[in-house]
């Protein structure tokens, strides 16, 4: 097999897939090449159905919170303290540390200024990043590969986990879909999981789906060392341990795809069932189950990336908020403004960014949900601009003044 210079110098961590099919010349040479710099990754995670933002950063020193929540409000005695005011949900241990070590932000009171309560509309907006407007055709995480002038353009730059290609990659840059590297099962623009190596073969030699038009040999060569490594026996790092399940499958996977090194610029997941109507839970129930899972996976993800850590960004977002007040049925309804994560190496964590709005009755938005003070698109928009490199924001957020004076300053 023809290996070509430039993919072969992306394999500095190809041992994390195992090297075992690789020629001894090779395996040699993929041991001790180093990561080339400058390969910053940006991760964005969305947690679909609209996530309790109050109930997960937890606002325990405003007696407020107390008041509107009787009976799902977390106890102050379990919350996490992270300032005095605000504090984790308790299933939310696990990225605590990552906060001590300055390696995770919070940025409260964020959110689409769509004021929509429709699941189907919040979440088209936010993935197209032009809140409001229906007619984008495509994804502002797209557009921030597209935009960028002389940009790679190998397949393996920007992948989703999951069957199909979400809105937030649709449009003119290549992307895929990955459903099981173990499998090989790969999506494009069709939802359908298709084998690997004929998939990509058929791509290259028949350009079947423009998807992947013009990606060239060398691309479908590192799609070739991907299969010859045989990605089932791959390990995570020592003590690392994902939990089962879809959202800790996708980050093992989306580690995995990083650690092979084929040139992963950008990379989305979700994780769904965060629209909790009824029994909501306080420090346990629906809402906990699903933080302990959320957090467990995101601190193994943190761990697994190693060095690569260094130069990787993650962000959360979810399509809206939920109700200050609790519902009659222990839950919570569609609301507004919400709470984001970021972490990575550039981060500068252990902090909680925005400016916090309040939750009396003359503070709520619409007078019922937590009021927004920063658009999603600062938060996005820092990490396109400050750690991706690409400086035509306007042309990722059409319509948004994204000025780099307007940034949070989330990321050093």
């Amino acid at each position: 097999m023809s290996i070509t210079r430039r993919v072969f110098l992306k394999g500095g961590v190809m041992t994390a897939v195992g090297t075992a099919a690789l020629p001894a010349f090779l395996t040699r040479t993929a041991m001790a090449s180093e990561t080339l710099p400058g390969n910053k990754r940006l991760v964005v995670i969305f947690q679909r159905g609209a996530a309790d933002g109050l109930n997960i950063v937890v606002p325990h020193g405003e007696s407020t919170y107390y008041q509107m929540r009787p009976g799902i409000a977390i106890p102050r005695a379990d919350v996490i303290d992270l300032d005095g005011h605000f504090g984790l949900h308790p299933s939310l241990r696990p990225l605590k540390q990552i906060w001590d070590e300055g390696h995770l932000a919070i940025v409260h009171a964020a959110g689409s200024p769509d004021p929509t309560r429709s699941h189907f509309d919040a979440q088209d907006y936010m993935e197209s990043g032009t809140p409001g407007v229906k007619s984008t055709e495509d994804g502002w995480l797209n557009r921030t590969l597209s935009s960028e002038r002389g940009g790679d353009h190998q397949p393996f730059r920007a992948v989703a986990l999951g069957p199909s290609l979400p809105r937030i990659l649709s449009g003119a840059a290549p992307a895929i879909a990955v459903s099981n590297i173990n499998a090989f099962g790969v999506g494009g623009s069709n939802p359908a999981a298709r084998p690997i190596a004929q998939t990509f073969e058929a791509m290259y030699d028949h350009t079947v789906d423009s998807v992947l038009h013009g990606t060239g040999e060398e691309t479908f060569e590192a799609v070739k060392m991907l299969k010859a490594s045989d990605p089932q026996q791959y390990r995570p790092a020592a003590g690392v341990d994902y939990l089962h399940g879809r959202f800790g499958d996708a980050l093992r996977q989306t580690a995995q795809l990083m650690k092979a090194n084929l040139g992963v610029q950008v990379a989305f997941t979700d994780v769904l069932g965060w629209d909790n109507h009824v029994n909501e839970g306080s420090s346990e129930g629906q809402l906990g189950t699903l933080l302990r899972d959320f957090s467990g996976s995101l601190a193994a993800f943190w761990t697994d990336l190693g060095p690569l850590a260094a130069d990787t960004v993650v962000v959360t977002m979810s399509e809206f908020g939920r109700t200050v007040r609790e519902n009659g049925t222990r839950g919570t309804d569609h609301g507004h403004a919400n709470v984001m994560f970021v972490m990575g190496g550039p981060v500068k964590g252990g902090k909680v960014y925005g400016q916090w709005p309040g939750l009396a009755e003359d503070q709520l938005y619409q007078g019922r949900d937590l009021a927004l003070t920063t658009d999603f698109r600062q938060v996005i928009g820092e990490a396109v601009y400050r750690h991706l490199g690409n400086r035509n924001l306007p042309e990722v957020f059409p319509g948004f003044d994204g000025a780099p004076s307007r940034f949070l300053r989330v990321l050093g």
